[in-house]
């Protein structure tokens, strides 16, 4: 009698231990506080896959993600860099200085941002495109 009861209370605790880590609260602690955004697809389905296992912790976890904010996927952030800055990347003829961008960029705003991946998709154009959307150049 004393084994069949120590393996059920084993599998009740890997059952519980499983679906906790499943919980987005625990995967992204930096999410807590959120009280709106787009819902991340990874935690609704861990959260999902523990409700087709084991209902009540699922259902436990998914409460969890949504009360604390773990389940919605971070704002999105800006950054501003002054026109001013960024006529020092400039050269006479008009050409962009990568190498001096990026140093400008990662002076403000602390990131590093990879200009010379060869995935970068750069446009050119002219003062005639500008205008023909309505935007004047002001760098």
């Amino acid at each position: 009698m004393r084994i069949p009861s120590r393996v059920i209370g084993g599998v009740v605790i890997a059952t519980l231990l499983s679906q906790l880590t499943a919980c987005g609260t625990l995967f992204f602690p930096d999410r807590r506080g959120q009280i709106e955004g787009k819902i991340d697809p990874v935690v609704a389905a861990l959260d999902a896959i523990g409700i087709l296992f084991y209902v009540i912790p699922g259902l436990i976890a998914f409460g969890i993600d949504f009360a604390t904010g773990a389940i919605y996927l971070p704002g999105g952030t800006t950054a501003q860099v002054a026109p001013e800055k960024l006529n020092e990347a400039i050269s006479a003829d008009g050409k962009v200085d990568n190498s001096k961008l990026q140093a400008i960029l990662e002076s403000e705003l602390g990131q590093r941002l990879p200009l010379n991946d060869p995935r970068l998709i750069q446009h050119k154009g002219s003062v005639e495109q500008l205008a023909m959307y309505g935007l004047k150049p002001a760098a």
